[in-house]
């Protein structure tokens, strides 16, 4: 199905995605939401996760029967004034711009939080999450504020948003939700899925085992020796002799023996 853009008065996005689902027949469009992202907001000693528009006044749509979708959309309240007024309230969206909005939404629409480390300079060097589809999209990173602003492709122009980020110090802490503009139910804690891969980094220690899991290495098996911030330098035996290397954490685990 393709993607379509509706346009309407910030505030009414909901409103306006409620009156089409009742109003317009099913077999006319696929589905019909509001883009959202998650932010955190640290405020007093908490810290709370805000869920909020990303495109305010703009409401998705998808469709396989545009002309037909579009005729019956004059027939619903909210459209009609801004139909009828000639504004350009029913846009298409690039195959491009849509399959970069898929991969970093989930299936509730949102984008979520994405995390960051970085080294002592600031630097970013790893990140897991709706950015890592747009790392080189990155135009100006706020760790204090927890966010970063991305630029991106919409209706053949470009805008930069928010996104929001996480960072290591918040993974320890309890994470609640806060004002919640989509209109969907959500639980009262922040949940960190181990799908997210470097929210649940591993720690390492002196003496552990750990395999190597990319690179030139990968499938080795050595002995960490010293942790320094993202970086570990571990013992390998290659070509009969043992040798020290210095590997980032992410692409280290920690080696479990396979019991038969």
């Amino acid at each position: 199905m393709l993607w379509y853009v509706l346009q309407t008065k910030t505030g009414e996005e909901e409103k306006l995605a409620g009156l089409i689902q009742r109003l317009v027949p099913g077999h006319l469009y696929g589905e019909c939401f509001v883009v959202y992202q998650e932010q955190l907001w640290r405020r007093q000693q908490q810290n709370l996760v805000h869920v909020k528009r990303v495109f305010p006044g703009y409401v998705f749509i998808t469709s396989k029967e545009p002309e037909a979708l579009f005729f019956c959309l004059k027939k619903v309240p909210a459209m009609a004034k801004l139909i009828a007024d000639g504004e350009s309230c029913f846009l298409f969206v690039e195959r491009e711009e849509t399959e970069f909005l898929k991969k970093i939404m989930n299936e509730d629409h949102i984008i979520r939080l994405s995390y960051l480390s970085t080294d002592e300079k600031g630097r970013i060097h790893q990140v897991s999450g709706p950015l890592k589809s747009c790392v080189q999209q990155i135009v100006r990173c706020r760790y204090g504020k927890r966010h970063v602003l991305v630029r991106l492709k919409l209706l053949g122009e470009e805008k930069t948003v928010l996104l929001g980020i996480i960072l290591k110090e918040d993974i320890c802490q309890e994470l609640r939700y806060g004002k919640v503009e989509a209109g969907i139910r959500l639980p009262e804690r922040y949940q960190i899925k181990e799908a997210d891969g470097a929210f649940m980094q591993q720690e390492f220690l002196p003496g552990d085992m750990v395999t190597v899991i990319s690179g030139g290495f990968q499938g080795m098996t050595g002995m960490v020796y010293r942790v320094k911030n993202h970086m570990v330098k571990l013992g390998i035996r290659l070509f009969g002799q043992d040798m020290e290397i210095e590997m980032t954490k992410e692409i280290l685990q920690k080696y479990q023996k396979t019991i038969h």
